[in-house]
C-alpha cells in the first residue's frame, strides 16, 4: 500500500514572455494537465479581418500535476514560473472544485464572457448564487454587477488570480444560496 502516493493539484503558473502556447505544449508532451484561459479575438491578417484564439491574460497558465511532476518540468524550463499569494508569498493552488467551475465557464470561449484581475472586482458587493438551468446549470458564483456590462453577472473568481463573468443569464435560471 502506497501511503506517499502525491497527490494532482492545480498549480497558478506563469510562462514568462508570452511562452504559454510553448509552456502547454511541453506539458502536454509530459502528459500533465494544463488550462489556458482563451479567447476569441479579431485580427487583421493580410488586410482581412479574422478571428483568432488568443490567451486572455499573456503568460497565465493552470497546471495540474503532482509536485514532483511539476518540479521536475520546471527545471527543464527556466520560463516557467509560479505564482505566489502576494501576502504569504505561498505557491498559489487552486482547489479542484474552484477549476473545475472556471473551466467549465472559460473553457466554452464564449465570446460573452468578460475576464477580470481580482482587485478590479469587489466581490462582497455581490450575492452568492447557483444557476439552476440553462447550460451553465449547477455551477456557483458571485452575482454581481461589473464594468463593462448593463446588467448583473455571474463571476467566478480563482482567488487572487483572475476572475471570469458569465454572458447574461436570465433571472429565473438563478437562485441565491446561502
Amino acid at each position: 500500500m502506497e501511503t506517499d502516493k502525491e497527490t494532482e493539484v492545480w498549480y497558478a503558473m506563469r510562462a514568462t514572455y508570452r511562452r504559454e502556447p510553448d509552456a502547454m505544449r511541453l506539458l502536454e508532451k509530459e502528459k500533465l494537465g494544463c488550462f489556458i484561459p482563451m479567447q476569441y479575438k479579431i485580427s487583421m491578417k493580410k488586410g482581412k479581418k479574422v478571428r483568432v484564439l488568443v490567451p486572455v491574460v499573456h503568460n497565465l497558465l493552470f497546471v495540474h500535476a503532482c509536485p514532483s511532476e511539476v518540479k521536475r518540468v520546471k527545471s527543464k524550463v527556466t520560463y516557467l514560473q509560479y505564482i505566489t499569494d502576494t501576502r504569504s508569498g505561498q505557491k498559489i493552488i487552486i482547489p479542484d472544485s474552484e477549476m473545475q467551475r472556471f473551466i467549465a465557464v472559460a473553457g466554452t470561449y464564449n465570446d460573452h464572457l468578460l475576464y477580470f484581475q481580482p482587485d478590479e472586482l469587489n466581490l462582497s458587493k455581490g450575492t452568492k448564487v447557483r444557476i439552476i438551468g440553462g447550460d451553465f446549470e449547477g455551477q456557483e458564483g458571485i452575482f454581481l454587477k461589473v464594468k463593462g456590462a448593463r446588467d448583473r453577472r455571474v463571476v467566478i473568481e480563482i482567488q487572487g488570480v483572475i476572475a471570469v463573468a458569465m454572458a447574461t443569464i436570465h433571472p429565473n435560471l438563478i437562485e441565491v444560496i446561502g
